[in-house]
């Protein structure tokens, strides 16, 4: 369990420098739609009692601070993979919550306004933003923030603890070498 903390707070090697255009992309829109669920009540609350969400009265809002935060973070590359995991989880759910009633035909939110309004195209059409953010998350959990973030100039507890008698692995001696050029 500790070797699983660790990775999901260390922010890995192999990411390039681009990294940061999609921590960008992805936190920006996950920053905006939190913000939008505070505005616009049928985005928020509206939108989840639709959907028949338990509690929507609390889920919307925590939702919407969680998109607000977790965006935010994603630009800085603060806490990246944990963020991302999370935003994964949620973009399931939304897919899950809003496209099946959609191929069904049985949406209880607006259709699109034009063809195709219900089954596969529609779903293909109107799951674009989800998917796509589904996979910027992915990638950011698989790969890490990349070497333009946070994450990145804050020392690891690794580097911050006296060293063990153990070794590390070949692998984790490689990771920490690569992380200790990248900081130069």
């Amino acid at each position: 369990m500790e070797a699983w903390i660790q990775w999901m707070l260390r922010p890995g090697s192999r990411a390039p420098r681009a990294t940061v255009w999609i921590r960008l992309m992805a936190g920006w829109v996950f920053f905006w739609e939190g913000v939008i669920k505070f505005v616009f009540v049928n985005q928020g609350v509206g939108r989840f009692t639709k959907l028949g969400m338990p509690m929507p009265g609390a889920l919307a809002p925590a939702i919407a601070v969680l998109e607000i935060v977790g965006g935010l973070s994603l630009v800085a590359g603060f806490l990246t993979r944990p963020f991302a995991l999370l935003f994964i989880g949620e973009m399931i759910v939304a897919i899950l919550s809003t496209k099946v009633s959609l191929f069904l035909g049985t949406s209880p939110l607006a259709l699109p306004p034009v063809p195709p309004q219900t089954g596969f195209w529609a779903v293909m059409h109107e799951w674009r933003s989800d998917i796509a953010q589904l996979a910027c998350s992915l990638f950011l959990l698989l790969e890490g923030p990349g070497p333009w973030s946070l994450d990145a100039s804050l020392p690891s507890s690794a580097e911050q603890a006296p060293l063990r008698a153990a070794r590390l692995p070949e692998s984790e001696e490689r990771l920490a070498s690569d992380r200790r050029a990248v900081m130069r």
